[in-house]
């Protein structure tokens, strides 16, 4: 591993991002069809991260910071959802209505939280979210959930490039395994955003 960083480092890779003053919390999909064994999406690994995205969530809330849910939604046969849902044929799950793309009982939007609705990986792509960051002032995000190498990092690239300060918190996501996990956490903190732990994302909210 330190073969490895010495190389990106060499590279000219990871220089370092500064929080801005105004942060908000995502939490991307973090929903039932992760979280319920047997089901093709579930994996332990997500409820060891929902625990994290539940602690952070309230500190949140304690602190003032605006809270963001996504989930995703597709209309019958996924019309609406292009080669992605072609691509990948776990997203029936969420056709319209389906228990498995609702969010879990132990973390819920309150009426005052945004919630954006997806068709496709990241949590800007096709929706209002760069739009409704801006209006509230938001200059950085705290990025949490579902999955690792999926929609939290297309969503922290998609930050990124609409120029919001991605802070991806590393022990409030999860994938179905620890490879692409942490393979996709050292990427993106070399090229594209900052990786942090719980710990350091609440000293920060506070």
């Amino acid at each position: 591993m330190s073969d490895l960083l010495d190389d990106y480092n060499r590279g000219g890779f990871g220089g370092a991002l500064q929080p801005g003053k105004k942060p908000a919390l995502l939490l991307v999909d973090v929903v039932v069809a992760y979280l319920t064994p047997g089901q093709p999406l579930y994996s332990p690994r997500f409820e060891t991260a929902l625990a994290s995205c539940e602690r952070l969530t309230a500190a949140a809330r304690k602190a003032g910071v605006p809270v963001i849910f996504t989930n995703v939604v597709y209309r019958a046969g996924g019309i609406d959802g292009g080669l992605f849902y072609k691509k990948v044929p776990a997203l029936e799950a969420f056709l319209e209505g389906s228990p498995l793309g609702a969010f879990p009982d132990t973390l819920q939007p309150r009426a005052d939280e945004v919630v954006v609705t997806k068709q496709y990986a990241s949590s800007f792509f096709g929706t209002s979210l760069a739009a409704t960051l801006t209006s509230m002032g938001v200059d950085s995000l705290f990025i949490t959930g579902f999955s690792t190498s999926g929609c939290v990092r297309a969503s922290a690239l998609d930050a990124l490039q609409n120029g919001f300060v991605p802070l991806v918190v590393a022990d409030a996501c999860g994938d179905r395994d620890e490879r692409p996990h942490e393979a996709n956490l050292f990427d993106l903190s070399k090229k594209y955003a900052e990786v942090l732990s719980e710990e350091q994302a609440i000293a920060l909210m506070g």
